[in-house]
């Protein structure tokens, strides 16, 4: 995984997101509420309690925290998808749990994939958790909010790496306004990059590059693309002002 840069396309109609880049743990710790019970669809994850009616294995949400210990990465497929209440595992009749299956094989739905019974907010579907994720959002502004979060995380980690023998003090990024995000939502339907290496840090402003590189399900493609797009102006840049800490977006026309 190219840990320096976020890929991440978006599909409005059908409300999921493409991207490589963001792990599991980094979707959880981002998230404005703690996630819920999950049940799980494709996994390597030896604590998981049975249910009867979906034969699969799910975690409460008392015992997540163990999964976010794991490195689920490992585990080559890891899909879930959250629920409310156990009692709703056990109400999903047959052609649920058949969609629920095929979700987690094909990495694809049947139909909108938000259940009543379940009263789920997410389906994460991943392949070597970080680099291929597809993340099902019932509302998108839980998206947005989620990310505005998740770039200061990006660019605190690498800023940490390159002053680690400093004794310079640390400064946090505030989160990015989901406004920033609405604005940049066309260019994420392409498809686009964030480069957090590329990021350009003064006293007074940093700006977070942002390239339009298409619409990719293999993400080895995906980098060779960017690879060869990095060193052209970049369509976007995302601007902290430091005075005031306020993030905005400037777009290249």
């Amino acid at each position: 995984m190219k840990k320096d840069i976020l890929y991440m396309h978006i599909q409005d109609s059908e409300r999921f997101v493409i991207s490589s880049g963001m792990n599991f743990g980094e979707f959880a710790y981002c998230l404005q509420a703690p996630l819920s019970n999950l049940l799980l669809l494709k996994h390597k994850f030896d604590d998981g309690e049975f249910n009867r009616n979906t034969l699969m294995e799910y975690v409460s949400q008392e015992n997540v925290r163990e999964l976010l210990k794991e490195d689920v990465k490992e585990y080559g497929d890891f899909c879930w998808i959250d629920f409310e209440e156990e009692r709703g595992l056990d109400d999903l009749d047959g052609t649920e749990i058949a969609e629920l299956l095929f979700l987690g094989h094909c990495k694809n739905h049947l139909r909108p994939p938000f259940y009543r019974r379940l009263n789920n907010e997410f389906v994460y579907l991943a392949h070597d958790d970080g680099w291929f994720n597809k993340v099902y959002y019932r509302s998108l502004e839980t998206y947005f909010k989620m990310l505005g979060h998740l770039l200061p995380i990006k660019m605190e980690s690498l800023r940490m790496k390159r002053t680690w023998l400093s004794r310079r003090k640390s400064t946090d990024y505030p989160p990015v306004p989901a406004e920033v995000f609405h604005r940049l939502t066309p260019l994420m339907a392409e498809g686009l990059v964030f480069s957090f290496n590329q990021a350009q840090q003064a006293r007074n402003r940093v700006e977070i590059p942002v390239w339009v590189v298409g619409d990719y399900i293999n993400m080895d493609n995906m980098a060779d693309g960017y690879d060869e797009i990095k060193h052209q102006s970049p369509n976007a840049l995302i601007v902290l002002q430091q005075k005031t800490k306020e993030w905005s977006v400037t777009l290249k026309s």
